[in-house]
């Protein structure tokens, strides 16, 4: 190799290393993703918080983790209990710091559902008049809430949950959407981004590639 055959080598690594290896990596995780996802019963349909299933990816719950730690919410909203997994990590979390109730909703009661002095069942549509007052009503006035949002996801069902719960979260407090990498969610998303800017996608919340809640961690900033 001539050195000036070097030199143009070198200088196109130089210029377009980052910009190659960034596109490589964003690939690898889409494709990484979609295995994961596809291979449910494997992977997310075979994930247990003590023994209770928890049809989440791990990785979106350690970020879940990392957030109760520096927020320490007052109130935590989730729509889409199924098993009841989930409530009960997020309530063992609040045990960690101290700190937190989880009012977790459902439209189905499901039997043997984890029991902890922390969790809230609701039953009901997370979007309905009955449901939303009750929520209301277990809000303080200073109290700080996050919202986790994982139940229907249709277009508008997650849209119309958006708009609902939205107002209920604190500023510089979380609106999770998950399933963001479906279709629903993902188009709810773009459409709610578009009417309200009360809200910004933290993208450093995807931070291990592997996340089924792609531009799905929304902070509330006014």
């Amino acid at each position: 190799m001539t050195e000036f055959v070097r030199a143009i080598l070198v200088n196109f690594l130089k210029k377009h290393c980052n910009s190659i290896y960034n596109i490589l990596i964003n690939e690898l995780a889409k494709n990484f993703t979609f295995v994961y996802r596809t291979s449910g019963y494997r992977t997310w349909r075979n994930t247990y918080w003590l023994g209770k299933k928890s049809w989440k990816c791990p990785l979106d719950l350690w970020i879940y983790q990392e957030i109760i730690y520096d927020l320490k919410p007052d109130i935590i909203v989730e729509s889409g209990t199924f098993k009841g997994g989930t409530a009960l990590y997020l309530a063992n979390i609040c045990d960690l710091v101290n700190k937190g109730i989880i009012i977790t909703i459902d439209i189905v009661d499901l039997e043997d559902r984890p029991k902890h002095n922390r969790i809230k069942y609701l039953t009901g549509s997370s979007t309905s008049n009955e449901i939303t007052s009750k929520v209301k009503k277990e809000l303080g006035n200073n109290d700080r809430v996050m919202v986790i949002l994982d139940s229907n996801h249709s277009k508008n069902h997650v849209l119309n949950e958006l708009r609902i719960y939205s107002k209920m979260v604190t500023k510089g407090s979380y609106l999770i959407i998950e399933d963001t990498n479906l279709d629903g969610p993902r188009k709810a998303l773009k459409a709610f981004l578009k009417e309200n800017k009360d809200f910004f996608i933290d993208k450093s919340k995807n931070k291990f590639f592997l996340t089924f809640n792609p531009k799905g961690f929304l902070k509330k900033v006014k």
